[in-house]
């Protein structure tokens, strides 16, 4: 079964063409910068790669030119668009209608509507990844898979707010978490690993947004994202975590709308806010110039993180593994460094060497002989995605 899994972000799209069930990736790509100079478009087939600047001013022009790839003669991978048997869909939110994988009617759509006041930045361009693939993809079967349905094993002491009853029970305003997907993906690989039924794993995704989890026995416990996705760790334009009374200053004493302190929140914040640059890549770098605002962001930045582990080991009430993943998480040695720092007390304990090695794999980045491993796991949210995909319309 060839299942196409597409993955529309806020500026970008992520997509891969995988082989199920052999989970063999036929090729694999990406959409950048969307709406912005400089969009550019990514195939890569075997060990070919394809790359070509594109003025691509919305996420339906993206999707087409991806559609084009997959049937040009010339790349060679589709003859018609039948081929595609399903298309699996990342939907950031699925609020308290979805807990698990779906296949997409008209009533899932609407469902998936409603939600978009809780991920403004993500399930508009979902939604619209869907509707696309619906023209294109004509014969498949559209498979709806929501990065909050791992975190629906909380309990409900980690996911009620200590607001009136009311507002949970007739608005449904509570932690749903999000990044699941990703989460699930690395914790199982790393309860595999660890060979280890019964474990304590801390999974910690680094990307421009972030989040962190505390997995028992294979069940989000906690988790740092909550009703959307914007508290929590320090992200790349999100602030995460921060006082509400700061929010009702900046409204009630500075005059600012609420929709212009949403927009500081969720696009002006974080790394960004720090710093002037929302890429951790520039903000390292000017770092080790000595930009004393890079230095003071990234400190901060795994300060944050430092704190959720140390909550999330007494939540499990222990810890077996520390997990990094996501695009900052699998390549940043300076940030792993600043979080692991003076953890030993838990057990946690880097090695310096092991830290600055690259790889594409799972790896152990601790010390010798420290109980708790550090890994580092490259998530794949395609092939998660592909996965539940293909599970849900085997057992239809």
């Amino acid at each position: 079964m060839k299942i196409l899994v597409i993955n529309s972000g806020s500026s970008s799209i992520k997509f891969q063409l995988i082989e199920m069930p052999e989970k063999n990736v036929l090729a694999s790509g990406m959409v950048e910068r969307i709406g912005l100079d400089q969009s550019k478009i990514k195939l890569s087939v075997s060990d070919e790669n394809f790359e070509e600047i594109r003025n691509i001013p919305n996420h339906e022009t993206g999707l087409q030119m991806i559609a084009g790839l997959l049937l040009d003669e010339s790349v060679g991978l589709l003859k018609d668009a039948d081929e595609i048997e399903a298309v699996g869909h990342r939907v950031v939110h699925g609020g308290s209608s979805f807990s698990k994988t779906v296949r997409i009617d008209n009533q899932v759509k609407s469902k998936i509507k409603e939600l978009f006041s809780l991920a403004p930045l993500h399930n508009p361009h979902n939604f619209k990844g869907i509707e696309v693939a619906e023209k294109i993809f004509e014969k498949a079967a559209q498979i709806a898979v929501f990065d909050t349905a791992f975190h629906q094993t909380m309990p409900e002491e980690a996911y009620r707010y200590a607001i009136p009853d009311r507002f949970l029970k007739e608005e449904q305003i509570r932690a749903y978490g999000f990044h699941g997907t990703s989460h699930k993906y690395v914790s199982e690989k790393a309860i595999n690993y660890l060979d280890k039924e019964n474990s304590k794993i801390v999974t910690v995704h680094l990307g421009n947004g972030c989040s962190i989890t505390a997995v028992k026995d294979g069940k989000s416990m906690e988790h740092s994202l909550g009703f959307g996705p914007m508290n929590g760790l320090v992200m790349g334009t999100r602030s995460g975590d921060i006082d509400q009374s700061v929010i009702f200053f900046l409204m009630e004493e500075l005059g600012y709308t609420a929709g212009q302190v949403k927009k500081i929140l969720q696009e002006d914040s974080g790394m960004l806010g720090l710093t002037g640059y929302s890429d951790l890549r520039e903000i390292e770098e000017k770092a080790e110039q000595g930009d004393k605002n890079c230095l003071m962001a990234l400190k901060m930045n795994a300060y944050r993180v430092k704190k959720y582990i140390g909550a999330y080991v007494a939540v499990m009430n222990g810890i077996d593994a520390v997990v990094f993943t996501a695009g900052i998480g699998e390549n940043s040695d300076v940030i792993r460094k600043l979080v692991c720092d003076e953890m030993e007390y838990l057990g946690i304990k880097l090695d310096p060497e092991k830290n600055r090695i690259r790889a594409k794999e799972l790896r152990e980045i601790q010390a010798e002989n420290e109980k708790v491993k550090i890994l580092v796991i490259p998530t794949n949210e395609e092939i998660e995605i592909a996965n539940q995909s293909y599970n849900l319309l085997s057992n239809m």
